[in-house]
């Protein structure tokens, strides 16, 4: 009898105490697999969780808790085709980890396939991974997935020309959105268009480009090397100008172009004014802040000057500090940043095999920007890593056309 009446208490107030409010509060500021499980307790419970705005409103509760990154790789070794019910899927992972060590926490196997090969990274965004596949077609096949709740979403085919991609939020309308430039443009051709996806109406329009080049531009061509940095609700491209300046005679130059993910406007940003020529530059992100990153060859042999810009202002040219110069020995390959601001690069070095044959040996290393302290870290592997910052979150929960595994 006392635990017939304990229990009744209990019950009531839970439901009869607790308002509404507070209730989705609480809930608010659980994680995802918490929520995934509280949609079973009871109706109301389940159309909260699944709400659009109650999904929106999870994400910021959590967004200063990330400390994860996912790793994917580039290209994955193929499964031989003589082992009974292998398939190319078999060997595609992403590992998520730790933001600060590395370390790995869990692997999440590739739900989606495409008989094209393997997917190509575009980029995350609030726990949203985006892959394509170049299809024999020259078009893309595009799938966004949320791992943390096991959702995919494969998006309409479109037939645009070969472009760069990259994904980002639109904050007014909570929307995602695919956008993609073309990889090269000449003036010969008709004038470039802008391709965007929206999650919220599942399509896909072509915009007008909107950037008047100069008339001595002959063509230019994308040059970004990793994901394109989402940052203060833009997309970011560097392109490379080749000007004709009468006769045989060409010039390069650089221009950073980017897309309001809201207002669906495209504009050129400042570059920072430096001196002397590198041999590479792109833009990335770091801490939340556009950073242009650029490579020169360094005094001593095998060596690379990394110059490492950031806009500490946005779209203030004034803004373009140089926040460090690396002197990187043997680098392969500039990966990423994490979070908390630390520098994963790809670094070989030459060593001698028991046959006298040399061999390279690939390594992986977190740098400290602030000590300069190198770290390598546990993920050995013999193809090229692309990262991403990395959160859980509901994004997909709610969506049409979406496939649970």
């Amino acid at each position: 009898m006392m635990s017939q009446e304990r229990g009744a208490i209990l019950r009531r107030r839970t439901k009869d105490d607790l308002p509404d409010e507070t209730v989705l509060d609480i809930l608010a500021r659980l994680p995802v697999k918490s929520l995934l499980r509280f949609r079973c307790v009871c109706k109301p419970w389940y159309s909260s969780i699944a709400n659009p705005n109650f999904i929106s409103t999870h994400l910021p509760n959590h967004n200063h808790q990330g400390g994860y990154v996912i790793h994917i790789p580039r290209n994955i070794p193929e499964p031989s085709s003589s082992i009974p019910g292998s398939s190319r899927s078999s060997g595609q992972v992403c590992t998520l980890a730790c933001d600060r060590t590395y370390e790995t926490i869990f692997d999440f196997r590739f739900p989606f396939t495409h008989q094209s090969g393997f997917p190509h990274f575009v980029g995350s965004c609030n726990g949203i991974l985006c892959f394509s596949y170049n299809t024999a077609a020259w078009s893309n096949v595009f799938y966004l997935w949320n791992p943390s709740i096991r959702k995919f979403k494969r998006l309409p085919d479109t037939q645009l020309p070969i472009m760069t991609f990259g994904i980002g939020c639109d904050s007014q309308n909570n929307d995602f959105k695919v956008v993609g430039i073309p990889q090269a443009f000449a003036k010969t051709k008709p004038p470039p268009e802008v391709g965007v996806y929206s999650l919220s109406s599942d399509s896909w329009k072509r915009v007008e480009l909107g950037i008047e080049l100069r008339p001595t531009v002959c063509y230019y061509n994308v040059n970004n090397s990793t994901a394109l940095p989402f940052v203060c609700g833009h997309l970011h491209w560097m392109l490379k100008i080749v000007e004709d300046v009468g006769g045989h005679a060409r010039l390069s130059a650089d221009m950073l172009l980017s897309f309001d993910v809201n207002s669906e406007k495209l504009k050129q940003l400042p570059l920072p004014d430096v001196e002397g020529s590198c041999f590479m530059k792109f833009v990335t992100s770091l801490k939340g802040k556009l950073a242009l990153i650029e490579y020169r060859s360094g005094a001593q042999p095998h060596s690379t000057l990394c110059s490492i810009w950031v806009m500490r202002e946005y779209g203030v040219i004034d803004s373009w500090d140089k926040f460090c110069v690396l002197s990187i020995e043997n680098l392969l390959d500039f990966i990423g940043f994490t979070k908390y601001g630390l520098l994963l690069v790809q670094k070989g070095s030459w060593l001698v095999s028991t046959n006298s044959k040399l061999k390279r040996k690939h390594k992986y290393l977190l740098i400290d920007l602030k000590t300069l302290h190198e770290k390598e870290i546990s993920t050995q592997v013999n193809y090229h890593l692309e990262v991403a910052t990395y959160m859980e979150s509901l994004a997909l929960l709610d969506g049409r056309n979406v496939v649970s595994y």
